[in-house]
């Protein structure tokens, strides 16, 4: 495989946007997340069993995909209206002004109730922005780029989320190796939610200076002339989205299933597992992630790029195919009490999730066109989340029964039904990857498997 052409002058800058951006806005997101599997049950929940801590805690965790379709749909709608760049600025300020609210909250020790009702009032928060924050980035780096070479680079916005899992877990592997666990319990842990207004400044200062997408700024000139030549105002996007785009969003939401409930069972549920099933400590589960997470971020945007030289659709299914089985091997590998066999367990899993997750942001963009593209990619992707992956830490400890006598093939069997789904809907759509970005019209598949345009 070839490395792909070198983007225009410019380009460079949008894709860094997008990286650092979507990077901040998944530190935020997978910090809770990890706070979620270590923390939070003591400190929010402490009247409850271990168990039922870490179920309530992880409730806590799945109220944010809630907002998540809301988040979408508001943000899409202005973004399909004013531009991408300006809605991608807002939701970076609320996603980590939330995040560093967190790292002040009282706990229940000291407010009693009140405390986890903050901490679910916050979660809405980062939910809502981060729905609004993905399609953005994708869409940013999708229109900017060429089309032979748009797999690989709209990876690299996918790539934020391992970057942002390998941040947030690294802050607190690093805590966790030079604190005592009563003193991360006790404050330690508020440091890394603290730390994000950092991440925000400089988030912030690069994205600014990103210029606006020109296939969004061509479509908004003509949709202004048509409508100042018929007297008709344009369509609210959702509007367009239901009336043409029924099927691509039922593709993306199905497209996602295993994608989502892999990439969260992989990196908050094996946590919690490790932790609570298998007695490991806060460095052992932590450390394990790291190196995933490493792994899994360097490997993306190859995904990507073959992505570009194969297809869409045979990549995607390779790593939907792969997670299904390989859910019958990762419990097996976490129980052999083992640092690096558990770390080939996260990473053989995380592998198999990059293969869909690096050429998904191409594959949904492709599907909608550029008015109705943020709204259409975003309620998509979202709804999936919602109905996929803010359950999926709930349903696997639900499957498993308890930590005592836990029953792992049952979460592996729910792993490999979410795979099936993936399947079916990939294969129920044409290739998508020689789509014109540019082109308002929604892509149905033919014989042939090449995509068509609707006009």
């Amino acid at each position: 495989m070839s490395a792909p052409a070198k983007p225009r002058a410019g380009f460079g800058r949008v894709v860094g946007a997008s990286v650092i951006g979507t990077t901040v806005e998944w530190y935020d997101f997978f910090l809770y997340g990890s706070a979620a599997a270590l923390v939070f049950p003591s400190l929010f929940f402490p009247e409850q069993s271990d168990f039922a801590g870490t179920l309530l805690s992880f409730g806590t965790y799945a109220v944010g995909f809630a907002a998540r379709p809301i988040g979408a749909l508001v943000f899409g709608h202005f973004g399909d209206r004013i531009g991408r760049k300006k809605l991608l600025v807002i939701s970076l300020l609320m996603m980590g002004g939330a995040t560093f609210a967190i790292g002040l909250l009282p706990t229940f020790g000291t407010v009693g109730v009140l405390a986890p009702l903050l901490l679910v009032t916050l979660r809405l928060i980062q939910g809502f922005a981060l729905g609004g924050e993905w399609g953005g980035a994708v869409l940013l780096v999708s229109e900017h780029g060429r089309p032979e070479n748009r797999g690989f680079w709209s990876s690299w916005p996918q790539a934020g989320a391992p970057a942002g899992n390998l941040l947030a877990t690294g802050v607190l592997a690093l805590l966790a190796a030079f604190q005592s666990d009563e003193a991360f319990r006790d404050w330690g842990w508020r440091i890394p939610f603290l730390l994000s207004a950092v991440l925000i400044i400089v988030g912030m200062f690069v994205r600014l200076a990103v210029s606006e997408s020109p296939v969004f700024l061509e479509a908004q000139r003509v949709a202004a002339e048509k409508a100042a030549q018929t007297g008709v105002a344009e369509k609210a996007p959702i509007l367009t989205v239901l009336a043409h785009y029924k099927r691509e969003v039922l593709v993306a939401m199905g497209a996602r299933i295993a994608e989502n409930v892999s990439f969260y069972l992989l990196t908050a549920f094996s946590l919690s597992y490790l932790i609570n099933a298998q007695g490991a400590s806060s460095s052992f589960t932590l450390n394990a992630l790291v190196i995933a997470s490493a792994v899994h971020l360097v490997t993306i945007p190859l995904w990507g790029a073959l992505s570009d030289r194969v297809g869409r659709r045979p990549v995607y299914l390779f790593g939907a195919v792969g997670i299904g089985v390989w859910a019958f091997a990762l419990f097996g590998l976490l129980d052999a009490d083992s640092f690096w066999l558990s770390v080939f367990a996260i990473t053989g899993g995380l592998l198999f999730h990059g293969a869909m997750y690096g050429p998904q942001a191409a594959f949904f963009a492709e599907l909608f066109g550029t008015k109705s593209r943020y709204t259409g990619v975003g309620i998509g992707s979202q709804l999936a989340s919602l109905v996929a992956g803010a359950p999926a830490p709930l349903i696997a400890l639900a499957l498993l029964g308890s930590f005592e006598d836990p029953n792992p093939t049952r979460v592996s069997l729910y792993l490999l039904g979410c795979a099936v789904v993936t399947v079916i809907a990939v294969l129920a759509y044409g290739e998508t990857r020689t789509r014109d970005l540019a082109a308002d019209h929604a892509v149905v598949p033919t014989g042939g498997g090449r995509a068509a345009e609707r006009v």
